[in-house]
């Protein structure tokens, strides 16, 4: 069934997100503070317009930088009138933030889903995102066919905070792993491996996770001096990467390699390489 969606955020995620919807038939409304990031969006064939304007759409969906931006942006909104409407929050959020957000918007009489995704722009635009929903369960049915259009894998995992907590499980390890990766390559220095036949070895071994198989060719460019702009770059790794770390903090849990990893990212983010890819990363830890 065709729905009037409207999009909080149109970043490299939302524009995506906004691509993929149109061409499922859904018409597409689409709202950003910096209104010149709309282009690519609008050129798709989304409708831009104002947050007002979003209100009254049948779902609105958030892809914005983290709770605060989300919170302004949801406060315009039920301002402007969301009753009966439903959200689909799409950042990624500490536990806390998405509770907060949820109880807002059930006291706004609208229903709410927490949604971070797996993944990046290329399987958002071919619906091949893991979603890890949270909500009342009677909301996620409703945003269930289309969070199914946008991937490939949705579950339902119970609260919003608990969405929250499983979508900083998953990108901790990823975060790690630029970092063990580059101390990986260390080894070989010196020892006359080209970088793609390492890579590619690595790949093909039980250290290959799968962003390693779909990315080998950027990390072999970056290997060998020439960083890639990153879907998903050390900026946003370093953000989540320091979310994860306030969660263990607060609840007393100690994760002790995150914590060592936090300063190779400070380090990334110092040598401006904030907006490349995590391979960026893996080449300052292989450095001599």
């Amino acid at each position: 069934m065709t729905k009037d969606i409207g999009i909080a955020g149109t970043g490299r995620m939302g524009t995506a997100f906004a691509r993929r919807l149109i061409e499922a038939g859904h018409s597409v409304k689409v709202w950003n503070r910096s209104p010149e990031r709309m282009s690519s969006a609008v050129q798709a064939g989304a409708v831009a317009t104002d947050l007002s304007g979003l209100a009254s759409c049948d779902m609105i969906l958030f892809s914005l930088t983290d709770a605060a931006a989300s919170g302004a942006a949801l406060s315009q909104l039920i301002d402007a009138g969301i009753a009966g409407r439903l959200v689909i929050e799409m950042s990624t959020l500490l536990p806390a933030e998405a509770d907060d957000l949820a109880a807002r918007v059930a006291a706004a009489g609208a229903d709410f889903v927490h949604c971070p995704v797996g993944g990046t722009v290329a399987p958002a635009l071919k619906g091949q995102l893991l979603g890890l929903a949270g909500g009342e369960i009677g909301a996620f049915e409703r945003a269930k066919p289309v969070l199914e259009q946008l991937c490939r894998r949705v579950e339902h995992l119970g609260s919003a905070g608990t969405a929250a907590r499983m979508k900083l499980a998953v990108n901790l390890p990823l975060a790690v792993y630029w970092q063990t990766l580059g101390e990986s390559l260390a080894l070989l220095r010196d020892s006359g491996v080209p970088h793609d036949l390492a890579i590619s070895l690595i790949a093909d071994s039980s250290a290959g996770p799968t962003v390693l198989k779909n990315r080998a060719q950027v990390v072999v460019d970056t290997l060998n001096g020439t960083d890639q702009p990153g879907t998903f770059d050390i900026a946003g790794l370093t953000k989540d990467l320091t979310l994860a770390l306030a969660l263990a903090k607060a609840e007393g849990a100690d994760l002790p390699v995150a914590r060592a990893t936090d300063l190779r990212y400070q380090a990334a983010l110092q040598a401006g390489l904030g907006r490349f890819d995590g391979a960026s990363l893996t080449r300052l830890a292989a450095k001599r």
